[in-house]
């Protein structure tokens, strides 16, 4: 068994918390939140709760932890379980800027001490297949991808003030899943254009379109909305996301230079002989595989982190680079001018 803690108790660190208590291999070392919800989730699953989790690591000395703090406290938690030899995993996004997340990428490399971050659709079957797939040269070199996150998030959603304040809206919360499944799948951004919306007459976006440049010269183009009814977004198409109903079905597609692949359907289409061009049919495979559900994989992945069995899927230098393209939209959009990854580690004071 190994010992983490949770830092924090709203929303997904209670999902953390029920993940950690029904899996064989964790002993959950305490729920570290100053909320009185969080004291009462600590008796629910009789583990010892603390309110300063400062004080908890140094008395308690769990051998990773869970990051769900608010964003502005994941940079400062990081470095706390960092200087103490603590693996941690941290919820999307690694931090609230570029700059504080360059100061966990730098504690965690140079002191050796593995972070994970919380994009958990790298663990999830859909797109696992897919890397399979791109990594064994089924698609060739890849030429374009298309995708698209569509949902109807309902009015009481944007009753809790900071969903309509600065970094509430559909770019931190929704696409930064997208982002970093893009350079997951197709590799890294060079450079993006963006325009968003404010449909709702909030303050933030509630929408975005993105013409994208991959460093490989792949090409890319993706929209966004929170405010549009559909089935098509991973948290439908996946049937793998915790509060959402499974509409099966694609949302990203991806186009290469000897094959297509639509996810989360999960078909490949592809000539048959190499000789076959656009005046051939195609023929389409299944490319589904089973797996763990995401969460579980997830936890699991970690649990390999922290006894150092396994390299983090997503080390704080990669949700670096996904934090700066997902922030290179609102720039590209508000300034109506093309950026480039380079441009947002140097201004956030990272090297690129």
């Amino acid at each position: 068994m190994i010992r983490i803690a949770l830092l924090g108790a709203g929303l997904i660190g209670r999902e953390h918390a029920d993940l950690m208590a029904s899996h064989p291999d964790i002993a959950i070392a305490a729920i570290c939140d100053p909320s009185p919800e969080a004291a009462k989730l600590a008796e629910r699953l009789s583990v010892p709760y603390r309110s300063d989790y400062v004080a908890m690591l140094d008395e308690l000395r769990p051998d990773g932890a869970i990051i769900a703090l608010p964003n502005q406290l994941h940079a400062p938690a990081a470095l706390a379980c960092i200087e103490r030899g603590i693996a941690c995993l941290i919820e999307k996004p690694i931090a609230e800027s570029i700059a504080s997340a360059a100061r966990i990428v730098e504690a965690s490399e140079r002191t050796g001490v593995p972070v994970l971050v919380g994009h958990q659709r790298r663990h999830s079957p859909d797109i696992r297949a897919a890397k399979q797939a791109i990594a064994a040269g089924e698609l060739g070199d890849i030429v374009a991808v298309n995708g698209m996150t569509l949902f109807d998030k309902p009015a009481n959603y944007f009753d809790v003030a900071w969903r309509k304040s600065a970094g509430g809206g559909v770019l931190l919360i929704n696409l930064i899943h997208d982002i970093d499944i893009l350079r997951h799948l197709v590799g890294e951004i060079d450079s993006i254009r963006a325009f968003t919306s404010h449909a709702r007459g909030f303050a933030v976006e509630d929408g975005a379109s993105l013409s994208i440049r991959f460093a490989n010269g792949a090409l890319g183009s993706f929209i966004i909305s929170d405010n549009a009814v559909s089935p098509w977004a991973w948290e439908y198409s996946s049937g793998q996301a915790l509060y959402h109903p499974t509409q099966p079905g694609p949302c990203l597609f991806l186009a290469g230079r000897k094959a297509a692949l639509s996810v989360s359907d999960m078909y490949l289409w592809r000539h048959e002989r190499d000789d076959e061009h656009w005046q051939h049919p195609l023929a389409r495979h299944y490319r589904g595989a089973a797996g763990l559900p995401t969460y579980v994989a997830q936890l699991t992945h970690f649990a390999a982190v922290v006894r150092r069995e396994q390299q983090p899927l997503i080390t704080a230098r990669d949700g670096m680079a996904t934090l700066a393209a997902t922030l290179a939209v609102d720039l590209a959009a508000r300034e109506d001018r093309t950026v480039t990854l380079a441009e947002m580690l140097v201004q956030g004071g990272a090297a690129p």
